[in-house]
């Protein structure tokens, strides 16, 4: 169970992340990546969750759908999920603290509920995460442009490995890569629906200047990386 002795303020933000024990690769299929973010949804809830409400729901998410129109969001949410981002042995989050102690509680049924789904459908036994997930605390406009242009380019080390360190000779189809990278919250951002009942985005899609500030200031991240050095502090790598 990931669990930090942190103290997070309500109304703040903070980027997380939830990292895999030994770096073992979390989700190996495209079921797996599926549960990983429907577990977004599900457990940002102060109440238990709920099995018919989860089946329901879950297929809706297979159907790429999101959200019904008829669909009512009756949660009672601990955060904010502002960005997000699945990796094959980890996950960025953004999220913006709700109730008292209501990151502590969703990391913690988060992984839980996670990670038993993954210790039951892969045999296996013993923690799944790192016991402590890593966090910074984001206090500034601009820190919040770069760190969401961080999290939603963190999909290009898949396909260019050595991206951050050598000029990408290709940045439109390494953009047009991000915009088809389906465990993202990304292509909501750019206007493009894609899990849109996981994240609350106004505040982020106005700070960026709308769909196409969200998208610009990406693509200028790929091409030119000119902050990464200054901001690599709030970017959580090892």
């Amino acid at each position: 169970m990931p669990y930090r002795k942190q103290q997070f303020d309500n109304n703040s933000i903070y980027h997380i992340i939830l990292r895999a024990i030994d770096n073992n690769v979390l989700f190996n299929n495209t079921n797996d990546y599926y549960r990983g973010i429907f577990s977004l949804y599900e457990f940002n809830d102060s109440r238990a969750a709920n099995i018919q409400r989860r089946r329901k729901a879950r297929a809706r998410f297979k159907k790429g759908r999101g959200r019904a129109s008829t669909f009512i969001d009756e949660r009672d949410r601990l955060v904010d999920i502002l960005c997000f981002c699945f990796m094959p042995n980890h996950i960025h989050l953004l999220l913006k603290q709700i109730k008292d102690n209501g990151i502590t509680k969703f990391m913690s049924k988060t992984g839980t509920g996670l990670g038993g789904y993954i210790n039951r459908k892969y045999n296996r036994q013993g923690h799944v995460f790192q016991s402590r997930f890593n966090a910074v605390h984001i206090k500034t406009d601009e820190q919040l442009k770069v760190v969401l242009a961080y999290i939603c380019t963190n999909p290009l080390s898949l396909k260019y490995p050595e991206w951050k360190k050598i000029r990408i000779e290709n940045p439109a189809g390494a953009h047009a890569f991000l915009e088809e990278y389906k465990w993202s919250s990304y292509p909501d951002f750019i206007g493009i629906k894609n899990f849109p009942s996981v994240t609350q985005r106004d505040f982020i899609v106005e700070t960026m200047g709308g769909f196409d500030g969200c998208r610009d200031f990406v693509k200028n991240w790929i091409e030119y990386k000119g902050e990464l050095e200054k901001y690599h502090n709030l970017f959580l790598e090892d």
